[in-house]
């Protein structure tokens, strides 16, 4: 990704791109355990990757194949190296353009979209836990809408359980199984606490999953915060009146778009569960182009993000002052 290509996207093709992505990574997700791209079969205790058996060497050192020196070397390099180098590049990424696995690829968020468009299609709020409605152009909540929402969430959260369970047992032994009704005690057991589980979550608290328990998320965060030049959401402050009417008399476009609830217009720190979707630019530029106006939102990386940044910090010693 180049340090220019989010500005240079337009909004709408932005979110067209995202969308996309969210779409291949939900289905690759899906459909890992039974392509064996990635699953760890607890049956016969073999990963699977990339549609081959991985073997760390431990079973080629208890038949007496190979020394207790090549499997270490191969445990350091078929398991240690592969995954510091996996645990480097994601949060390289992260380092320098935040959350955007979170944003972009993340299955469970992309549930999340879901779940609020039609929870806002039911009764105009974000979350059940909303106080008051958030406002948005063209919706207006209907009840017709709660029974879509409610067995999204079903839908959803036994999917995510039987997923699961993919990756740890053969697909086919689970589909088949669901299918002629021949799960074992054990298996119908873990999908229905498991699924039970994540319909609550995905009903009731999916927002603060992603805020406060998902440990991907808040390393993605720890090391973003860690860089004054990564990538954040630039807001033209010499223009701060027009956003008092850029979207009248709703209020301010950004903050209603935003899923993680977030102020986009807030300093770098406030914004710590920021996942980069760029819904706030996306709504900035319909409501300003609406008024002949230039947006006041952009993303800024690397050294434009820095002068971000340090005026952040000025104007906030300015304000403690």
């Amino acid at each position: 990704m180049k340090q220019s290509k989010p500005g240079k996207l337009a909004p709408a093709r932005l979110q067209q791109w995202r969308l996309a992505t969210q779409l291949g990574f939900f289905a690759l997700f899906v459909l890992a355990p039974s392509l064996n791209l990635l699953r760890f079969d607890l049956t016969d205790t073999q990963l699977w990757f990339l549609g081959q058996r991985w073997s760390l060497g431990i079973d080629a050192l208890a038949q007496g194949q190979i020394s207790p020196t090549d499997a270490a070397l191969q445990l350091v390099w078929r398991a240690f190296v592969p995954g510091l180098l996996l645990v480097a590049v994601f949060l390289g990424v992260a380092y320098r353009y935040g959350r955007l696995y979170c944003g972009w690829l993340c299955p469970h968020f992309s549930m999340v979209e879901m779940l609020n468009k039609l929870l806002h299609r039911a009764c105009g709020k974000l979350s059940l836990w909303d106080k008051s409605a958030t406002p948005r152009p063209g919706a207006t909540p209907h009840a017709g809408w709660w029974p879509l929402f409610v067995l999204s969430c079903v839908l959803m959260g036994f999917i995510w359980a039987i997923t699961l369970l993919t990756y740890l047992l053969p697909p086919g032994l689970i589909w088949g199984g669901l299918v002629e009704g021949t799960l074992t005690p054990n298996q119908s057991r873990f999908l229905l606490i498991a699924g039970t589980v994540f319909t609550l979550e995905f009903a009731f608290a999916r927002h603060l999953f992603c805020r406060f328990g998902c440990a991907v998320g808040l390393f993605q965060s720890l090391a973003w915060m860690a860089n004054p030049k990564g990538m954040v959401v630039a807001f033209a402050r010499e223009r701060a009146r027009e956003c008092k009417t850029c979207d009248a008399p709703r209020g301010s476009a950004c903050d209603n778009a935003c899923p993680m609830r977030l102020n986009p217009r807030n300093i770098k720190r406030m914004m710590f569960s920021c996942v980069q979707c760029g819904q706030c630019l996306t709504a900035c530029d319909a409501t300003q182009q609406d008024q002949q106006r230039t947006p006041t939102l952009a993303w800024q990386v690397g050294v434009d993000a820095l002068r971000e940044t340090l005026r952040q910090r000025q104007r906030e010693q300015a304000e403690r002052n």
